[in-house]
C-alpha cells in the first residue's frame, strides 16, 4: 500500500477560483488512523468508497458558483491547498478506532453511508435537539476532505449503517440527498394535502416520490426542462407545469404558473408549496400559488438579497414559511431508511429506474473519469455517480 491515493479535488495552487472550472483527478496523501499519536482517532473510521454521488453543491464548486469562501477559509486554517470534494457516499469500513467500535459497534467490512454535516454535539442547538443546525458544523467535501477518493477518514458518529441486501448500492449511495427531500416533505403533514413542488432537480424529483408516499392527494410539479418534467410524471406527479419566460424583473412571480395551479385546485391554491430552485421569482410564485392559511417550504438556496412581493398578503392570508437545511439527525435518516427499504410504494426502484435511468450513462468508473465528458454527463442527467470500487 502506497502513502498516496487517487482523489477528485479542488487544488487552489493550480486552479485559481476566479478563472477556472472543474475538478482535478490527482494523487493526494492517504489518510490513516494514528491511534498512538492522536487519541481522537479512536473515534474515527477509514472508509473505502464504493459509490459516490455528484450533487448540486459539487456542481457549484465545479463552476465556482458556491462554497468558495468555506473551502478557502478551511484550507487557510489547515495550511493546505487541496480539498478532496464529495459528500454523498456508500462505502466499506476498512479500519476503525476502538472507541468507534465500543460506542457505535462498527467493524471492518461494515457498509455505511454518511451524514455530511459533522456536528459538535455540545452547542446549544445540538443540546436541544436541533443538531441539523449545529453552530460549528463542518461539511464533508467542503470544510474538510470528502469522499471523492479511494479512502476517506470520518468520525464514526457521522456514519449510517446500511443493509445493501435491502437497498441496492446505487440507491443506498443517495441516502444523504434523498434525506433532504424527506426533511422538506416532513416539515408539515402532507397526508391528504395538495402539494406544488417548484423545481424538479434531483431533490425536487425525490420530493415528488416522497410526497406521494407520505399521502399527498395531489402533487403538482413546476419545471422548465422537458426531460425532468417527464421524470416528475413518471415518479407520480399529477401534472407538471412548464414556467413561462422570465420577466425583466427577476423577482416577479410567474402568473402563468399560479393560474395553472389555481385551475388544478378548483381556484383555491395548494395547501403546501415546496420551493426547490432558489430563484426569487420561484419564491414569490410559491407564495402566490399557496392557499390562504397554507405553508411554503423553502429549500432552494441563493445568496444575496431577495424581494418578497406583497408581504402584506403573506401576513393577512396567514401563510406560514418554513426553511429546511440538511436532514434532522438522525430522525430523517430513519424515515429515509423506511421509505427506501419498503416496496409499498416502491420509491427504491423508481429512483433507480427513473432518476438514475437504470444506471445508463449515469455511473462513471473513476478509471474512466475525463473532465470534459463528465461535465457533459452531469449537465445531461439529474444525478451522476462515480464508482470507486466493488465490494
Amino acid at each position: 500500500m502506497t502513502d498516496t491515493m487517487l482523489a477528485l479535488t479542488y487544488d487552489r495552487s493550480r486552479d485559481p477560483w476566479e478563472t477556472t472550472t472543474g475538478l482535478r483527478l490527482q494523487r493526494v496523501p492517504r489518510p490513516s488512523l494514528e491511534l498512538r499519536r492522536d487519541y481522537r482517532d479512536g473515534a474515527m473510521a477509514l472508509i473505502r468508497p464504493l459509490l459516490t454521488g455528484f450533487c448540486g453543491s459539487d456542481r457549484g464548486i465545479w463552476y465556482r458558483h458556491a462554497f468558495g469562501d468555506m473551502i478557502h477559509d478551511s484550507l487557510n486554517s489547515e495550511g493546505g491547498d487541496v480539498r478532496v470534494i464529495g459528500h454523498e457516499l456508500l462505502g466499506e469500513i476498512v479500519q476503525v478506532g476502538t472507541e468507534a467500535t465500543r460506542d457505535y459497534g462498527f467493524l471492518p467490512g461494515d457498509i455505511v453511508a454518511a451524514e455530511s454535516h459533522i456536528i459538535d454535539d455540545t452547542c446549544y442547538q445540538c443540546r436541544v435537539g436541533d443538531k441539523h443546525v449545529c453552530a460549528t458544523a463542518q461539511i464533508i467535501g467542503i470544510s474538510l476532505d470528502g469522499c471523492f477518493s479511494e479512502l476517506v477518514k470520518l468520525p464514526a458518529k457521522a456514519l449510517w449503517p446500511t443493509d445493501i441486501t435491502k437497498i441496492r448500492p446505487e440507491v443506498a449511495a443517495l441516502q444523504e440527498p434523498f434525506g433532504n427531500a424527506v426533511h422538506a416533505c416532513t416539515k408539515v403533514n402532507l397526508r391528504g394535502q395538495s402539494v406544488a413542488i417548484i423545481g424538479l432537480g434531483t431533490i425536487g424529483l425525490f420530493a415528488v416520490a416522497v410526497a406521494r408516499a407520505l399521502g399527498a392527494r395531489q402533487v403538482i410539479g413546476v419545471e422548465p426542462v422537458e426531460h425532468h418534467r417527464r421524470m416528475g410524471l413518471a415518479l407520480g406527479a399529477d401534472a407538471v407545469i412548464r414556467p413561462s419566460q422570465p420577466t425583466a424583473q427577476s423577482y416577479i412571480h410567474d402568473a402563468a404558473i399560479t393560474e395553472a395551479v389555481r385551475d388544478l385546485t378548483d381556484g383555491v391554491g395548494v395547501d403546501v408549496a415546496i420551493e426547490m430552485s432558489g430563484a426569487t421569482a420561484a419564491l414569490n410564485t410559491a407564495l402566490v400559488a399557496v392557499r390562504r392559511g397554507g405553508h411554503v417550504i423553502l429549500f432552494g438556496i441563493r445568496s444575496g438579497d431577495a424581494i418578497i412581493e406583497h408581504l402584506d398578503r403573506v401576513i393577512v392570508d396567514g401563510i406560514s414559511m418554513h426553511s429546511v437545511v440538511g436532514r434532522r439527525i438522525w430522525e430523517t435518516w430513519h424515515i429515509t431508511r423506511n421509505l427506501l427499504e419498503s416496496r409499498r410504494p416502491n420509491i427504491h426502484d423508481a429512483i433507480f429506474d427513473v432518476i438514475l435511468e437504470g444506471g445508463r450513462d449515469c455511473i462513471v468508473p473513476v478509471g474512466d473519469f475525463d473532465a470534459a465528458r463528465f461535465e457533459l454527463l452531469m449537465n445531461a442527467h439529474p444525478k451522476v455517480m462515480i464508482r470507486w470500487g466493488e465490494r
